[in-house]
């Protein structure tokens, strides 16, 4: 299984209705993209942290890697603002006057908004999530694909990570040319595999008598009042914060 999605089934947080944990994750989110970036930003930023490593129990060492990868493309869009092209004065390009400010700015706006998305995603299993998105008006069908989809990645990782496995052991990485050639068997028995499998799957589904619409278990769980009451009175308490520090930090 994916790194992050081990994480979610084994979270402390995992018994809890999607809706609670959408309410705070996205409602964080939408805090970091809509109060000032500083101090707003960071206090979202913040509460991210200490709600991810605390509460939710995250290892950090797990959400570092999860994290990294967002965080480069908020340092990448970054750094585009701190080059000004073109102009009626000086060079054709050259460095923004203002760039290292709104860099900045951006950094802490994306960087926040995308731990609130981490803090759902940590804590929600995709196959908790994907059967209740039908009662949220769904069609039924995009729901079964999307399930599908999610259960035969992880068989057609590991049937890669066999593979590549074998090919190791007979010497299929040891120079540049037999690489290229195991990347290409590779590719090329990943995607015999997954025919196969979806051939199977289908044969299997006939053979149930498949109707139209995969039914599966969900864990009965319902909407915690006290745990949205709290997550709304965070997310406005770090608004009201934003606002009483933005005029002194400004």
């Amino acid at each position: 299984m994916l790194s992050i999605d081990t994480a979610a089934h084994g979270s402390r947080w995992r018994r809890r209705h999607p809706v609670d944990k959408a309410v705070l994750g996205f409602g964080l989110t939408v805090l970091a993209v809509s109060l000032p970036p500083w101090p707003g930003a960071a206090l979202v930023l913040a509460a991210a942290l200490v709600l991810l490593l605390g509460p939710a129990r995250v290892p950090a060492g797990r959400l570092w890697r999860a994290y990294r990868v967002p965080l480069g493309f908020c340092l990448t869009g970054a750094a585009t603002l701190l080059v000004r092209v073109g102009g009626p004065h000086g060079p054709l390009v050259g460095l923004a006057p203002d760039g290292p400010v709104r860099a900045g700015e951006l950094l802490l706006r994306s960087s926040a908004a995308s731990l609130g998305v981490l803090l759902f995603a940590f804590t929600t299993p995709m196959s908790d999530l994907l059967p209740r998105l039908v009662r949220a008006g769904v069609p039924p069908a995009v729901v079964d694909v999307a399930l599908v989809t999610y259960r035969m990645t992880f068989l057609l990782l590991e049937s890669v990570r066999r593979v590549r496995q074998a090919q190791a052991a007979r010497l299929g990485h040891t120079t540049r040319a037999a690489t290229w050639r195991s990347l290409g068997g590779l590719g090329a028995t990943a995607f015999v595999r997954a025919f196969d499998r979806a051939g199977r799957l289908q044969d299997g589904l006939a053979g149930r008598g498949y109707d139209g619409t995969l039914r599966v278990l969900v864990p009965s769980t319902r909407v915690s009042a006290a745990f949205t009451l709290a997550s709304l009175a965070l997310l406005a308490g770090i608004a009201v914060l934003s606002a009483v520090l933005e005029g002194p930090l400004g």
